[in-house]
């Protein structure tokens, strides 16, 4: 009999003892996902995720002493310490926020998340998530993430270093992955772009690994992000 694949391990950060107990019950409900840490700030999801292998983290932001943000920024400086290709590297997060208009999952994102997800968000768009950020071919609920970028596009497009930097980063893309950039920025996944020009999935991985390493992107979020920042995305287009 085959050997089924290692579940997709999740820590859960949330300073309410008993939404993580909702969360965890929901995600060991599935075969294919195990809540493996828990914790109820960011203190001490930092310890946490220091001794425990992750694959993705559900975080809120909001919580007492070391929020979310900082808990984000500081799990992703570790997991950039760690050797390429290691599990421990590969760590995304998630952040939980109560608004979809909130600038705390902006900063969140900007800290390195993978995204966004509303607290009362269906329980099968809770899991879907999960394993859309842990495949890394979608950004979660693009329709939200649109709405948050388009609320704040203002504060995206101040001049700063990093955004002159990401404008230089963009006229360095090819033809063919600036193409494929402006469909990340509308939230398509992979297939939904392979279709849409006609080319294989694997083709399209390639171009999304060079868009990321151009951009210096630690994901899709991030592509967005920057896709606003520099005007290739307007805000409502």
């Amino acid at each position: 009999m085959p050997e089924l694949p290692s579940p997709i391990r999740v820590a859960l950060v949330d300073d309410q003892q008993l939404v993580r107990s909702g969360f965890g019950m929901l995600i060991n409900s599935q075969p294919d996902l195990q809540v493996v840490a828990e914790a109820g700030n960011g203190i001490e999801a930092v310890q946490a995720l220091s001794a425990t292998t992750a694959d993705v983290v559900l975080m809120d932001v909001r919580m007492p002493g070391m929020d979310g943000i900082e808990a984000t920024r500081r799990i992703l400086e570790q997991a950039a310490t760690q050797p390429s290709g290691s599990q421990r590297a590969e760590v995304k997060i998630v952040v939980l926020t109560t608004f979809d208009l909130d600038e705390y999952a902006l900063a969140a994102i900007q800290a390195g998340a993978s995204g966004f997800l509303l607290k009362d968000a269906p329980p099968e768009e809770l899991l879907e998530a999960v394993r859309t950020v842990y495949r890394g071919d979608a950004v979660i609920a693009p329709s939200t993430t649109r709405r948050l970028l388009d609320h704040v596009a203002p504060l995206l497009r101040t001049q700063t270093p990093e955004q002159s930097r990401h404008a230089a980063a963009v006229e360095r893309l090819t033809a063919r992955e600036r193409e494929v950039f402006q469909l990340i920025a509308q939230g398509q996944s992979n297939p939904e772009i392979a279709a849409g020009l006609f080319l294989s999935e694997a083709t399209v991985k390639t171009h999304v690994g060079h868009i990321l390493a151009k951009l210096g992107a630690r994901d899709r979020v991030q592509v967005v992000v920057i896709a606003y920042e520099t005007g290739v995305v307007a805000p409502g287009s």
